[in-house]
């Protein structure tokens, strides 16, 4: 093998796609699969939905199916992984207006409106999220994604509480995050009523200011 092939092999992350597809018929066809592994979810679960079920629906053979993905949590972790990325768009819009102390408790507010709608808007994410729970590989994509969520968070706070002590700062960012994201995980189990109520009583729960961290 030559150097310069050598150098453009990757190994893939555990939980992601072995590789991204540059050209538009492989882009196509790596869409596909992952549009009909999507439905497959929606449809059977996340533990239920086999890799021959997503050759049978797309039409793409096994061979090709693989280069993209060596196994379903590949697909899972690819899926969660898109998902996140929405997520942590809304949360940047959503703290993008926190100039003032003041405007903490309401960007949180809108930042657990934003997820439970995301979750309603596309049920299969929690199918995504019970199998991100289930699978060491993909818990790892969790974590990290809810690092980049309490990051998102420090630095927010840090524009209107700079002097905040940097260990305070981590911890209230994490434990924050990790509360948000508790809370509308169970609001989804719930009917919509009660999903409802519940994270109205947990928007009462969220800091409405920096008092005793700073």
């Amino acid at each position: 093998m030559s150097r310069r092939k050598a150098a453009s092999v990757e190994v893939p992350l555990p939980g992601l796609a072995r590789l991204a597809p540059t050209q538009q018929r492989s882009r196509e066809r790596f869409e596909r699969i992952l549009a009909c592994a999507t439905e497959i979810m929606a449809e059977k679960g996340s533990e239920a939905f086999r890799m021959s079920d997503v050759v049978a629906r797309s039409g793409v053979a096994f061979g090709s199916l693989y280069q993209y993905f060596p196994d379903k949590a590949a697909i899972i972790g690819t899926l969660a992984e898109r998902h996140n990325a929405v997520g942590r768009d809304c949360v940047r819009r959503d703290l993008a207006a926190v100039t003032t102390a003041r405007d903490l408790h309401p960007a949180l507010c809108r930042i657990v409106d934003s997820y439970y709608e995301m979750f309603m808007r596309e049920p299969v994410m929690r199918d995504i999220w019970q199998a991100t729970q289930a699978d060491r590989a993909l818990q790892k994509l969790d974590a990290d994604d809810m690092a980049v969520l309490s990051g998102l968070l420090s630095d927010a706070v840090r524009r209107i509480a700079p002097d905040m002590p940097t260990a305070a700062l981590a911890t209230f960012s994490a434990l924050t995050m990790t509360l948000i994201a508790a809370a509308v995980r169970h609001a989804i189990t719930l009917p919509p009523r009660k999903a409802r109520q519940a994270l109205t009583q947990f928007k009462t729960m969220l800091p409405h200011d920096l008092a005793g961290l700073t």
